[in-house]
């Protein structure tokens, strides 16, 4: 058996560190839980659902979700604009981690 060396290994090189770099942020994994739990969210609903986040930043955090292919953007042409947000397949493999999160947050809440 081999034991890993800390001084010949680099963090960044880690699946560990991957994930982090696609849902580090301070809205990234409330946004996640918000389309893990009601699936297809409007703009506006998402906007009052998580409350204290301002308009500009849940737009930009939007993007880079979906820019990293986790959340899918669906605009419709009409008046007023129509815009939808869900999970992509990828974005959705990661609510296995979403529910660990939530049951350990059941189990482990002070009150």
């Amino acid at each position: 058996m081999s034991s890993r060396c800390i001084s010949n290994e680099c963090l960044s090189g880690t699946g560990f560190s991957y994930t982090l770099s696609l849902i580090n942020g301070k809205y990234k994994m409330t946004i996640l839980y918000t389309l893990m739990e009601f699936g297809v969210v409007r703009f506006n609903e998402m906007k009052k659902y998580i409350g204290e986040i301002s308009y500009k930043t849940l737009s930009a955090t939007l993007k880079e979700l979906e820019a990293d292919g986790l959340v899918h953007r669906e605009e419709y042409p009409q008046i007023p604009p129509k815009v939808e947000y869900s999970l992509t397949e990828r974005g959705k493999s990661l609510i296995p981690i979403l529910d660990a999160m939530c049951e350990w947050g059941s189990d482990n809440r002070v009150s």
